[in-house]
C-alpha cells in the first residue's frame, strides 16, 4: 500500500527560490522592480515557453519518450516555466506599486537611497521591495533589519542596528529620492 501525501492547506508551502511571506500580507514594490517583474512575466510566456513546447512536440513526435532527453529535460524546464509563471502572477496581483520618486522630505522611507556612515566606512543603500534584493548593489528589502533600523530616521541621526556580533552604530549621512 502506497501513502498518499496530502498538503495541509493550514500550513504555508514555500516554492524552491520563492520569497518568504510578507508581514501583513503587503508585497511593496517600486515601479522599476513591478516593470521588471512584468518583463520576465512576458519573457516566459512569450518567447521562452512556446519554444520548450515546440521542442517537446517535435521530441514527442519522435516516439520512444522514455529515453528522449529533448523530451524529458523538456518537460522539466515546461514545469519549471510554469511553476515561475505561476509566482510571478501572484506577486503581481499582490504588488503595491510604491513610487517614492521626487520625494521631498530628509526621513527614511521605502524607496529611499540612504548613504550611511558604519565604522568609518560609507555604504549606499536603497530600500525597495523583497523581490528587488540585490545586495551586491546596495539594494535591501525593507523588511531587512538594516532597512528596519532606519526607517523613519532623518539625516544626521544615529541609529543601532541589532546584529548577531553585537550591536552597531549607524549614522545617517543622506536620504534621496531617485
Amino acid at each position: 500500500m502506497s501513502k498518499a501525501f496530502v498538503r495541509d492547506e493550514s500550513v504555508p508551502q514555500e516554492a524552491e527560490g520563492a520569497t518568504p511571506a510578507l508581514p501583513q500580507g503587503k508585497n511593496y514594490i517600486t515601479p522599476e522592480g513591478y516593470a521588471r517583474l512584468k518583463a520576465e512575466l512576458k519573457e516566459l510566456a512569450e518567447t521562452e515557453r512556446p519554444a520548450v513546447v515546440k521542442t517537446v512536440a517535435w521530441a514527442a513526435s519522435l516516439g520512444d519518450r522514455s529515453e528522449n532527453a529533448d523530451y524529458l529535460y523538456g518537460k522539466r524546464r515546461l514545469r519549471e516555466i510554469d511553476r515561475r509563471i505561476r509566482f510571478l502572477i501572484k506577486r503581481l496581483e499582490a504588488a503595491e506599486v510604491v513610487n517614492a520618486k521626487g520625494r521631498d522630505t530628509d526621513q527614511v522611507f521605502f524607496g529611499a537611497t540612504v548613504r550611511i556612515k558604519v565604522k568609518n566606512e560609507e555604504k549606499e543603500i536603497c530600500i525597495v521591495g523583497v523581490d528587488e534584493v540585490d545586495a551586491s548593489c546596495g539594494r535591501v528589502s525593507w523588511v531587512s533589519p538594516i532597512a528596519k533600523a532606519l526607517l523613519k530616521a532623518r539625516a544626521g541621526d544615529h541609529v543601532t542596528l541589532r546584529t548577531p556580533s553585537g550591536d552597531e552604530k549607524l549614522e545617517i549621512l543622506d536620504v534621496r529620492y531617485r
